[in-house]
């Protein structure tokens, strides 16, 4: 994934963005050229809680070289009033395991790596310098902040505390002393600054978004290396929350990085690692399968205070949330061969079931479970049968989360108010859930306290999940012992089945309803016929048409659109304030996510599937699908969005901008499992 000098201007540049973490939360994120475009970006965003209460701590590292008394500043900011053009003497881009940044000016050459240390809140910034004839000075300018990572330090005058020992340094910013941001530069030396502030850096896309875009930011002081004619040197800068950092070389970390994610590589055995040479194409397709499991890294971090690993939903905004990790759970941990860390994020999904409720998420700023979910508990089947399915451990399931589901089950039957989720079994064998102001299904978009998608009552994929579930169950209590739990959820599933097929299907539309009462037409009901156990027969009649109905009015490349065109309220841009992006956000926007609930629902009729000629068209649908989104997929992920990533949504016209988050788990997730025919 690389960008070269015609790639690197202004308008390109801002465009594209990069990530890299560091397995707690933290990251460190900006754009291709070095412009902050967002109050998210920042070279070190940190965890004072892992993963949760994110601070911008070092918002950038601004660079100037002096040659023959002239001064070239290579970073690129942005204010109303001016624009600093570091770009122009940018020659390269490139984001392999991190991200790489080469200058050029005149003769002298100057390469920059960016590198987190796992599992600390350390960032790391190496660069290697070839000076050309000339005697010439390097200047490393910090700029930091110390604040919320949703919030900007707007029209802040900063108060800043600093102790200096040679080249290290201990800033307390604002008097958060329990809090102080350390600093060290492997030689050169340091000139402290006083009250230089940077004010109003400027963020377009929080502009774009309906939010305050300016901020200040303090400039504690500068780095001022000499540089000989014709001098090779290394550099290394360190800016971390962690005090003993004067012995870090930041080559080291990167090598570091590179063999642990080289680790990754071998144990999810998806890399061709034969002796002999490769073809083009197998290099190709090998380099694109690490640009993906990089990517699915990237979500996977450990809660110190749970001693277990979880999932991040998305970056940068999203913390772990339990629908998001159960969606994309398959394809961030089961296809890469990563099963302790599977087994550590089940238990983390069953840690605080409460009332029979996974926890949607946790509070940002105190860890508390958040029950707002009626899908998330349900979903917990699907991904215990299938890390049963890769793993064939039922020992680890029989001991530590059978029993959490029986009581899921039990729970839902009884029904289940806390929060006001309303959930209960009707007497026509279907789950109810939500109120009109409790939205508890995916398509959960509120503004101002009112529901933009209202989807109460008895919701397609809740019913499909519920009928599922049963069905698990009744296989789990058969394999373990217990005869008359198997029986109890065979019949639940039977009842729901029919009740379902009695009520669901809209003869009409020849689709199924999205919640019972509600004809439009969403993607919803493919949950229908994508789980392990579908609610509608895979070879029925009804089945074909459902496909042929989200074909026409849903599919597209990038994703499925979240409601068809022509339905009251559709909107295909997401843009605009926060109002307006809410109003879009399940309402037509597409989700790469749910391209997984498509192709599932063709592996399943294809299985079904008995006459030769339509098991012939049906393999060769599903070849090209794949194929296409491999084809969409690889463009996206190394040149457009976050480079490396796949973003939350996407418009639903041309040219289908990515939008949302700019790394979402579950988007990963599923295109990674659709390209590797999972």
């Amino acid at each position: 994934m690389e960008f070269t000098k015609e790639d690197l201007n202004l308008e390109n540049g801002l465009e594209k963005e990069w990530l890299i973490t560091n397995g707690i939360g933290g990251y460190s994120s900006s754009t291709i050229i070095g412009a902050n475009t967002r109050k998210y970006h920042g070279l070190l965003v940190a965890p004072l809680t892992p993963p949760a209460r994110r601070f911008l701590i070092l918002s950038k590292l601004d660079e100037s070289i002096e040659i023959n008394e002239k001064k070239y500043d290579l970073y690129t900011n942005i204010c109303k009033e001016y624009i600093s053009r570091g770009y122009e003497y940018q020659e390269e881009f490139r984001k392999e395991y991190v991200p790489i940044f080469k200058y050029k000016i005149g003769t002298t050459e100057i390469t920059k790596v960016i590198c987190m240390e796992y599992g600390k809140n350390t960032l790391g910034v190496y660069y290697k310098i070839k000076n050309g004839e000339n005697k010439a000075k390097l200047t490393l300018a910090p700029i930091i902040n110390f604040r919320d990572f949703h919030t900007t330090n707007t029209d802040h005058e900063f108060n800043l505390s600093q102790s200096i020992n040679k080249n290290k340094v201990k800033i307390v910013v604002d008097l958060n002393s329990q809090t102080p941001i350390y600093m060290n530069l492997s030689e050169g030396i340091y000139i402290k600054h006083e009250n230089d502030n940077f004010k109003n850096m400027f963020y377009i896309e929080e502009e774009k978004r309906g939010f305050e875009a300016e901020e200040n930011h303090a400039v504690p002081g500068r780095y001022e290396i000499e540089i000989n004619p014709e001098e090779e040197k290394e550099i290394s800068f360190v800016c971390s929350l962690e005090e003993n950092i004067e012995q870090i070389d930041v080559k080291q970390l990167i090598d570091k990085e590179i063999i642990r994610l080289g680790e990754i590589f071998n144990q999810s055995l998806l890399i061709n690692n034969r002796k002999e040479k490769k073809t083009k194409e197998e290099i190709k397709r090998d380099n694109l399968i690490k640009t993906y499991l990089i990517a699915t890294d990237n979500f996977v971090v450990y809660r110190p205070n749970f001693g277990l690993h979880t999932v991040i939903a998305g970056y940068p905004w999203f913390l772990d949330w339990g629908r998001d990790t159960l969606i994309a759970f398959e394809g961030l941990l089961l296809v890469t061969k990563r099963f302790k860390i599977a087994k550590e994020v089940l238990k983390t999904m069953i840690r605080d079931i409460k009332f029979g409720l996974v926890p949607n998420g946790y509070s940002g700023y105190d860890n508390r479970p958040l029950y707002n979910s009626v899908d998330a508990s349900l979903l917990l089947f699907e991904a215990v049968q299938k890390y049963i399915n890769y793993t064939g451990d039922y020992q680890f399931i029989k001991e530590e989360i059978y029993k959490k589901l029986e009581d899921i089950i039990e729970s839902y039957i009884k029904g289940i108010d806390v929060d006001n989720n309303n959930i209960y079994l009707d007497d026509d064998d279907l789950i109810v859930s939500g109120t009109q102001n409790t939205q508890n299904t995916w398509m959960d978009a509120k503004y101002d306290g009112v529901a933009i998608t209202p989807r109460s009552g008895k919701a397609v994929e809740v019913n499909s999940l519920w009928y599922n579930a049963n069905k698990i169950m009744a296989d789990l209590s058969k394999k373990f012992g217990h005869s008359q739990n198997a029986k109890k959820y065979k019949l639940i599933a039977e009842k729901c089945k029919k009740s379902f097929n009695d009520k669901f299907y809209n003869k009409r539309r020849k689709c199924l309803y999205d919640v019972l009462g509600d004809s439009k037409i969403r993607p919803n009901q493919l949950f229908a016929l994508s789980l392990t156990y579908p609610v509608i027969e895979a070879d029925s009649e009804e089945a074909k048409n459902i496909i042929s109905v989200v074909e026409k009015k849903l599919l597209n490349a990038y994703g499925l659109k979240t409601l068809a065109k022509g339905e009251e309220n559709y909107v295909e841009v997401y843009e605009g304030d926060g109002k307006k992006r809410d109003s879009s956000y399940h309402q037509g926007i597409t989700w790469p996510w749910l391209l997984g609930l498509y192709y599932n629902a063709l592996k399943n009729i294809l299985k079904k599937t008995k006459k030769k000629d339509a098991k012939k068209e049906l393999e060769t649908k599903l070849e090209k699908f794949i194929e296409k989104t491999s084809k969409t997929f690889q463009k996206e992920i190394s040149h457009n969005g976050c480079i490396g990533s796949i973003s939350e949504l996407y418009d639903s016209r041309k040219p289908y901008l990515p939008k949302g988050t700019i790394a979402q788990a579950w988007s990963v997730a599923e295109v990674f499992r659709i390209i590797l025919n999972k």
